[in-house]
């Protein structure tokens, strides 16, 4: 583990990228019948190596010691989480060099204890919860598709962002395997920003949409969901966003794209 310096002011800790299980989408050919299934918390992920919080590609968060001074000395994964609808907010917390009191707004939200033995209930009962900012997701046993609809519906109903299944038969593993499921009303994912594009209009003089290369190499614009501040201080070129669109469309491209958030634990 080593110092870097980001800028003039800012340091961080930099850690070995954790090996981390991915979500792949969900279609309903998939037969999830007994998996089981939770909320999909719009926060932070974080890596637990028993000493640090660690974001996905390696980046080291800065708790404050009463945060963490009660978990536990083995790996746990989970998501760094207020309430729904709150990313931008617990992102800004947590990319924050200064541990400071809005950390108290936070909870550890655990879904997966690494290395553990057994299958994914067995490796959840396991976790024995000492600190009052743990918590653990609840695992939910499928009984059919319009369980997990259901299920999708009412999170959604309350501004949440989906629904996770995933085989709870299995051993821990890691790497994107279609055993383990993101479900939603919509598809998501990461682009990189590789342009801003003026506007027109009431956005004269200002950003009307982001060019943006996708993780399969297309270029698309995105004009939809930035709101008037993200168009007077766009994401810079090089950052990672999250979109999302409704199907493809006859070319291959994400039809209706819309930006949803910066994601800053990716860069």
């Amino acid at each position: 583990m080593k110092l870097i310096l980001l800028g003039f002011l800012y340091t961080s800790l930099i850690a070995k990228k954790p090996e981390l299980f991915l979500l792949n989408n969900y279609t309903k050919d998939t037969n999830v019948t007994s998996w089981y299934m939770s909320e999909k918390l719009d926060g932070v992920r974080a890596y637990w190596d028993g000493k640090h919080l660690i974001s996905r590609n390696g980046n080291v968060f800065n708790p404050p010691k009463y945060f963490t001074k009660d978990f536990p000395k083995h790996e746990l994964d989970g998501e760094l989480w207020s309430k729904r609808g709150d990313f931008s907010n617990v992102s800004s917390i947590v990319n924050t060099e200064s541990a400071d009191e809005r950390w108290k707004e936070l909870t550890y939200n655990v879904f997966e204890v690494p290395n553990s033995k057994g299958n994914l209930i067995q490796r959840l009962e396991s976790l024995h919860v000492n600190s009052q900012y743990i918590k653990i997701i609840e695992q939910i046993r499928v009984k059919n598709t319009l369980h997990v609809d259901s299920l999708l519906k009412t999170i959604e109903s309350k501004n949440g962002e989906g629904v996770v299944v995933r085989d709870g038969s299995l051993d821990y593993y890691t790497g994107r395997e279609n055993t383990a499921l993101k479900v939603k009303s919509y598809v998501d994912e990461e682009c990189k920003v590789v342009g801003h594009n003026n506007g027109k209009g009431k956005n004269k003089s200002r950003l009307g949409s982001l060019s943006c290369r996708t993780l399969n190499g297309l270029t698309i614009k995105i004009g939809s969901g930035l709101k008037d501040k993200q168009r007077d201080n766009p994401p810079k070129i090089g950052a990672i966003i999250t979109f999302k669109y409704y199907g493809l469309t006859s070319k291959g491209k994400p039809r209706f794209p819309v930006f949803l958030r910066i994601r800053k634990d990716l860069e």
